[in-house]
């Protein structure tokens, strides 16, 4: 491993020195003033972010990648095979007999299509809320922006409690109320879901708030007062003065809630554990990787899902993108 690290930083710092050359040459053709110690002290100031990226992301992410097409087992370091695509004909079989990973991948599908439009719909109600010029709005900030910063583990745990199948549960004892009987709401495969769904796009919602917030602050108000001169109602306002002047904000969030949508393992991990109804595509890859130990298959897992998430970002920037 430690060879493989070795030549992989060569290369890596071959390819900045090319880029500093090619920079200093093309710097020096221009007949604008160029400075050599400024730009050598530039990329000096650089040097510390760009190493700890190359070990931090850009490292990890080689051997995924490279691992991925390895029968590599964590316990055996030193023992590994290169298999070329074994481990992605083994995902297929999995999925096309219906195992684990097909449940993983339906309900990663299901969390996404479900969490994205709610979170990204309720961070746009709330900063609407928020964007009016009243007394005490900031209040309300702050608390929307609040379950942001708690951990996921202190939410799930909250939640938990909220959720709990007991009578004496908060949300059971609420419908009590009504005459309903309790109910285990993360135990039963029809609620289980749902219920992630409703508490990730409550912890989440808040920080696409903010997004949202500062695309409006840039709207200007002489368009809300045209719009208002011309009889447009709040529906018309919304659709020709704030949508467009928010769209790129929009875009932005509905690309990053995607993104982590699909990378949910903590709330199922905490709430259900390993379970069909519940498991999730980097639930089921941890538990490969790290629980059963088989890295390699686990990082054709992870190949996969990077694939697939990239290339729904790709169709999406297409999609949302502004058009001349």
């Amino acid at each position: 491993m430690w060879k493989s690290t070795f030549i992989i930083l060569a290369v890596f710092a071959a390819a900045l020195f090319a880029i500093i050359v090619w920079d200093v040459f093309k710097g020096r053709r221009k007949k604008t003033r160029y400075r050599l110690r400024s730009s050598v002290t530039s990329y000096l100031m650089l040097l510390p972010a760009a190493l700890l990226a190359f070990l931090f992301i850009m490292l990890p992410i080689l051997y995924s990648l490279g691992y991925a097409f390895t029968d590599y087992y964590l316990l055996k370091p030193d023992d590994i095979h290169f298999i070329g695509f074994d481990n992605f004909v083994e995902i297929w079989h999995e999925l096309v007999s219906k195992g684990t990973i097909y449940h993983a991948i339906l309900n990663t599908l299901f969390f996404v299509v479900g969490v994205v439009p709610l979170q990204i719909g309720l961070a746009l109600g709330l900063a609407l809320f928020c964007n009016r010029k009243r007394r005490g709005v900031k209040i309300f900030k702050v608390c929307f922006f609040a379950p942001v910063v708690i951990s996921l583990s202190v939410t799930s745990y909250l939640w938990l409690q909220i959720l709990s199948p007991a009578p004496t549960g908060l949300l059971n004892s609420l419908l009590s109320v009504f005459g309903a009987k309790p109910h285990d709401w993360l135990g039963d495969p029809k609620t289980a879901m749902p219920s992630i769904i409703v508490l990730s796009a409550w912890q989440g919602a808040g920080y696409q708030m903010l997004i949202f917030s500062a695309g409006l602050s840039n709207v200007r108000e002489d368009l809300y007062e045209a719009a208002a001169l011309d009889g447009a109602g709040a529906w018309k306002k919304f659709t020709c003065v704030t949508w467009p002047g928010i769209r790129s904000s929009f875009v932005f969030v509905i690309i990053t809630v995607f993104i982590g949508a699909c990378r949910i393992m903590t709330q199922p991990m905490l709430m259900t554990g390993y379970q069909l109804h519940t498991v999730t595509l980097s639930y089921y890859m941890y538990t490969r990787g790290y629980s059963d130990r088989w890295v390699g298959l686990s990082s054709a897992v992870a190949l996969v899902m990077t694939i697939f998430i990239g290339a729904i970002t790709l169709v999406q920037r297409r999609v949302f993108r502004e058009k001349a």
